[in-house]
């Protein structure tokens, strides 16, 4: 899975990491972020979920090709 957070969109309102806190959180000014290790989202099935909830659209999931 492949995973993008556009920085220039995310207005820091945290629903992906209260719907996903295994793949993402905020950083020190409040925005979106993967954590560490996380990048692929590791099988979550909430990491779509966390993109539907973004209210400004921020988050892109896409299957990586095999």
């Amino acid at each position: 899975m492949d995973i993008h957070i556009d920085k220039d969109v995310c207005i820091g309102a945290g629903q992906c990491a209260l719907a996903a806190p295994g793949v993402f959180t905020q950083d020190d000014d409040g925005f979106s972020t993967l954590l560490p290790g996380r990048e692929d989202g590791d099988g979550d099935p909430m990491v779509r979920e966390a993109a539907r909830a973004c209210p400004v659209a921020a988050i892109a999931v896409s299957q990586t090709a095999s």
